[in-house]
C-alpha cells in the first residue's frame, strides 16, 4: 500500500512524505504506483525548479519527501492540487492508497 502524508504546519500544507507501493499490478506494469509517483514528481519539481521554493526534497525507491523551509500561496497551490488529485485516486483505488495527515517531523 502506498501511504500518503501531507504535513501541516500553521495551518497550512508544508510538504508531503509518499511511502511503499501500490501492489496493484507487478512492477513496471503498476498504473497505480505510476499515477501517484507522476503526480509527486510533478508536484516536487514545481515547487523546487519552477516556483523556486526552498525545501527539503529526496527520493529513493518507494520513498519520497518534500519539506518546505517556508510555505506560500504558490507553494501551497501546488500541495494542494496534489492532495486532490492523491485524494481521488485513493477514493478509486482504496485497498492500494492511504491518505494521512501529520506534523512536521
Amino acid at each position: 500500500m502506498i501511504r500518503v502524508k501531507f504535513l501541516i504546519g500553521n495551518k497550512q500544507l508544508t510538504g508531503f512524505e509518499i511511502k511503499g507501493h501500490a501492489m496493484f499490478a507487478e512492477s513496471g506494469s503498476d498504473v497505480v504506483c505510476a499515477a501517484v509517483s507522476s503526480a509527486a514528481f510533478m508536484a516536487a519539481n514545481t515547487i523546487t525548479e519552477i516556483i523556486g521554493a526552498k525545501a527539503d526534497a529526496s527520493a529513493q525507491d518507494g520513498m519520497m519527501r518534500v519539506i518546505l523551509n517556508q510555505s506560500d500561496e504558490q507553494t501551497e497551490t501546488v500541495l494542494r492540487g496534489l492532495e486532490l488529485h492523491l485524494t481521488e485516486l485513493s477514493k478509486q483505488y482504496p485497498e492500494n492508497i492511504k491518505i494521512i495527515y501529520g506534523g512536521v517531523k
